[in-house]
C-alpha cells in the first residue's frame, strides 16, 4: 500500500503550499479514479473543513485553470456535497445528532467494536487503513464508508459513537459531513443501508483476501448475526487535550476577529488592523471531542498563516467578560449561535440555501447556476 507510506507528511500547514496543492489537482482524473485508494484525490479536506479555504474558492481556482464544468462534473458534485451537508446542519441544528429520517434498524449496542478501535477486524485493508488513520488523521472516503458499514451494519452498533470515534481522529473533522454520512451508511439518513462485501473491498483496495466475515454474496448483506470478532464493545472515552489558558492582549481601539475550529481563513479581513483570536471553547470540545493531533494541526495552521493571532481557551462569554472589545466579527456556523457581534457569511459555491431531503434535489438546483 504505497499510498499509506507517504501520508505522514501529506498535510502541510503553510498557505502557499495549500494553494500549490489546489493548482496540482487533476479534476478529470479525480472523477475517474477517486474510488480507488490510490486514486487522484485532492487531500484538501482538512483545509476545507477548517475553513482555511472554501469550496467556492477551490471551484473558482479550478475554473481559472481552463477546465469547463462539463469536463469536471463529478469533481464539482463532490465539492457540492460538502455545502449540502452544511445546509442540512444549518436547517436541522442539533437534530443531526440523532437518527434524522428513520430509526436505525438492527441495533444491538450504542458503542463501537473493540476490533475496529484496535484495527483488528481481520480484514487486511481495513486494519491497515485504521492503523495509518491514527498516524495521519486521514481516511480515504471509500474506507470511511467500509468502516461505517462494518461498525453499523455488521457490528450492529448505533452510528453515533462510531461516528464520534472517527470524527475525533480526523484532521478534516466536520460534524455534519461525518454524522450525516454515517447515518447514510446506517440507513437512518437514507432509504437503505450501504453495504460492501470483501470482493468490493479487494477491488478498490487492491487486496486479494478471502474467508473473512464479509466474503459473502451481496444478497446476504447486511449480516443477520454479528461476527464474533465484532461483539466486544467496551465503553469509549474521548477527551480533547486543550492547551492551558494564558492571558491575551487586546487593543481596545481595534476591532476583533474571532477564529475557531471551523474558521481559520488567513485571508478573512486581512486588509484591516484587528485583534485576532483563536477561540477554543471547552464546551464545544466536550460535545465534539478531537485528538491531540487535530488540536496541534489547527494551532500550527493558525500561527503560521494568521499574523499575531492569539489563542484563548475558554467560553465566548468569558472572553467578552474578561476583556474590553469594540466591534467583534465572526463567520457564520451552526455551532456558534451564541456568539455576539457582527456575523459574516461563509463562502458558498452556489446560491442554494435551506433544507433539501436529498443531495440530488439540492444538486438539481445548483446545476442551474452552472454554465455548461
Amino acid at each position: 500500500m504505497e499510498l499509506f507510506e507517504q501520508q505522514d507528511s501529506i498535510f502541510p500547514t503553510s498557505y502557499s503550499e495549500i494553494l500549490q496543492r489546489i493548482r496540482n489537482i487533476d479534476p478529470v482524473k479525480y472523477g475517474s479514479s477517486r474510488n480507488y485508494i490510490n486514486g487522484s484525490v485532492t487531500y484538501l479536506s482538512p483545509y476545507i473543513s477548517r475553513g482555511i479555504i472554501s469550496t467556492k474558492f477551490v471551484f473558482a481556482e479550478i475554473l481559472k485553470q481552463g477546465y469547463q464544468p462539463a469536463q469536471i462534473g463529478k469533481f464539482i458534485q463532490e465539492l457540492a456535497w460538502r455545502d449540502y451537508w452544511q445546509q442540512v446542519w444549518i436547517a436541522k441544528g442539533a437534530a443531526i445528532n440523532q437518527d434524522l429520517k428513520h430509526p436505525q434498524s438492527s441495533v444491538s449496542n450504542s458503542a463501537i467494536s473493540k476490533a475496529i478501535v484496535e484495527a483488528n477486524t481481520g480484514i487486511e485493508a481495513i486494519d491497515t487503513a485504521i492503523q495509518e488513520f491514527y498516524k495521519t488523521g486521514y481516511l480515504h472516503n471509500h474506507l470511511r464508508m467500509y468502516i461505517a458499514s462494518i461498525a453499523c451494519n455488521s457490528g450492529q452498533s448505533h452510528w453515533k459513537v462510531p461516528a464520534q470515534w472517527m470524527y475525533y481522529h480526523l484532521l478534516d473533522a466536520d460534524w455534519a459531513s461525518n454524522a450525516l454520512s454515517w447515518q447514510w451508511v446506517a440507513g437512518s439518513n437514507a432509504n437503505k443501508k450501504y453495504v460492501a462485501n470483501q470482493e468490493n473491498i479487494n477491488k478498490y483496495c487492491f487486496t486479494k483476501q478471502k474467508d473473512t466475515f464479509l466474503d459473502v454474496p451481496y444478497e446476504t448483506l447486511p449480516l443477520s448475526e454479528i461476527p464474533e470478532i465484532l461483539k466486544d464493545t467496551p465503553h469509549l472515552v474521548l477527551k480533547t487535550p486543550l492547551p492551558d489558558r494564558h492571558p491575551i492582549k487586546i487593543d481596545e481601539k481595534l476591532p476583533t476577529c474571532i477564529y475557531n475550529f471551523y474558521n481559520l481563513d488567513p485571508l478573512w479581513k486581512k486588509e484591516i488592523s484587528a485583534n485576532r483570536i483563536l477561540l477554543l471553547e471547552p464546551s464545544h470540545f466536550e460535545e465534539y471531542p478531537v485528538s491531540q493531533k487535530t488540536i496541534d494541526f489547527i494551532i500550527e495552521i493558525a500561527k503560521e498563516n494568521i499574523p499575531n493571532i492569539q489563542i484563548y481557551v475558554g467560553e465566548f462569554d468569558e472572553l467578552i467578560n474578561d476583556y474590553n472589545f469594540g466591534t467583534t466579527y465572526y463567520k457564520e456556523h451552526p455551532l456558534i449561535n451564541h456568539y455576539k457581534g457582527i456575523e459574516e457569511s461563509r463562502d458558498w459555491m452556489f446560491d442554494v440555501k435551506g433544507y433539501y431531503p436529498s443531495f440530488f434535489a439540492f444538486w438539481k438546483k445548483c446545476k442551474k447556476q452552472l454554465v455548461f
